[in-house]
């Protein structure tokens, strides 16, 4: 970085800053001929490796257990054997053999006591004391195996975007967080609202989710946590629109790469609340939900089963027409999310004559026809009913070309139906 203007000149500014220059040269390539410096930094330990540094393992003595020693040189006696008189240089060279034998016996026996010491144990004592068995998993923790007729992801090993591996562990997942999740029919506990008022606050949700062409996965989370918030906190009828733009705000948050902001909601709101009670609104809902909002929705689900029948992109709409209508009826709120999904799918095949519940979609959905009956029958009524003008919005949606103009197709006949849930 350039210095600026007016400030010491680079040699006196680099004085003063930490010598980084031996640390910085480590992870730089070196020549053939450069070798590393082994001083340490300054004001910093000296590093050393667990058994010393080999680099330097010429210059340590190190006694291994079990090793004789090699004798090394002997000292010379550099005794003047001039001043010595001739008699006693006999008695010297006598002394000196007996303690070079005494010394030498004594070494010998040293080494042996630890060579004693380092012998290895019999079989018999190591067998006393055996390694601790490796335990093992836990029978209902192990991975069940999919036969190979219910296998839908393995044709998509080499696409890690679809997480081959772990799609089975992570629906089951979903499947055990929706017990957490279910709900009731809590209008009576809100003295101002009614289902009606809920069912226009979900067609304008569908009309925000168009306009910002938000994920469909957005809608779902934003209805969801509105109809947990609401089952846990009364509140008045002109703050019902306040609670449903703000559960899609922290929706967007959670599904979008780039979610709308604050103003972008008051202004679909027509500035009918201010910034400062949308964000006191979005602090109230976190808290009431304890910030767990990763809620299982039947959207995802849907996309699931469908592909356990290689379902045509025309029957997968026709069945998320049918999930999205789902989401104005107060009756289905109670529904689990893979039920209504598993339902709404059932409807689309058999509208479609394309078979009924097959095995593939009993094994991965955990659901039997007479599971999914109550559910259909409530669907069809609900589609059945004449169209009300205040609720349009999902009508006007999948009547567009885009979505293949599903809602435009008739509906199933009642008795067609009922002879699909009762083949099985």
């Amino acid at each position: 970085m350039p210095l600026p203007r007016g400030k010491k000149s680079s040699a006196t500014a680099a004085s003063k800053l930490p010598r980084l220059t031996a640390a910085a040269t480590e992870n730089q390539e070196e020549g053939p001929q450069v070798k590393r410096s082994s001083s340490p930094p300054r004001g910093n330990p000296k590093k050393r490796t667990a058994f010393i540094d080999l680099t330097n393992a010429h210059k340590v003595q190190i006694s291994l257990p079990g090793r004789k020693k090699e004798p090394g040189k002997k000292s010379v006696n550099k005794t003047n054997t001039t001043t010595v008189p001739a008699k006693n240089r006999a008695n010297l060279i006598k002394l000196s053999s007996v303690s070079s034998e005494g010394t030498s016996t004594e070494r010998e026996k040293t080494d042996t006591e630890e060579e004693e010491k380092h012998v290895a144990l019999p079989v018999e004592e190591l067998v006393k004391d055996p390694l601790p068995a490796v335990q093992k998993t836990p029978s209902h923790l192990q991975r069940q195996p999919i036969p190979d007729e219910f296998d839908i992801d393995s044709e998509n090993s080499e696409d890690y975007y679809m997480c081959p591996e772990y799609a089975t562990d992570i629906f089951d997942y979903l499947k055990l967080r929706e017990e957490k999740f279910v709900l009731s029919n809590y209008m009576p506990k809100q003295p101002s609202l009614n289902a009606e008022m809920r069912a226009i606050l979900v067609d304008w949700l569908v009309e925000v989710q168009e306009n910002f062409e938000l994920y469909h996965e957005t809608l779902y989370m934003a209805i969801k946590m509105t109809d947990h918030y609401l089952s846990k906190t009364p509140i008045q009828r002109e703050m019902l629109q306040l609670v449903g733009s703000t559960s899609m705000l922290i929706a967007s948050k959670f599904e979008e790469r780039n979610p709308p902001c604050v103003d972008d909601f008051l202004y679909i709101c027509d500035d009918a609340y201010k910034k400062e009670e949308l964000i006191s609104m979005e602090a109230s809902i976190l808290q009431k939900l304890s910030f767990d909002i990763n809620i299982p929705v039947p959207y995802r689900f849907l996309r699931r089963y469908a592909k356990c029948v290689n379902a045509g992109m025309d029957t997968l709409t026709l069945a998320r027409y049918y999930c999205e209508m789902s989401l104005m009826e107060m009756d289905l709120v109670p529904e689990r999310g893979s039920l209504l999904a598993s339902a709404c799918l059932l409807m689309a095949l058999v509208t479609k004559d394309l078979g009924g519940w097959s095995p593939i979609l009993q094994f991965h959905s955990g659901y039997q026809m007479s599971d999914l009956a109550p559910v259909v029958r409530k669907l069809h009524l609900m589609l059945s009913v004449p169209p009300d003008d205040k609720l349009k919005a999902v009508r006007n949606k999948y009547s567009h070309k885009v979505f293949f103009e599903v809602a435009s197709l008739p509906l199933v006949d009642i008795n067609i139906l009922e002879k699909a849930l009762a083949s099985q």
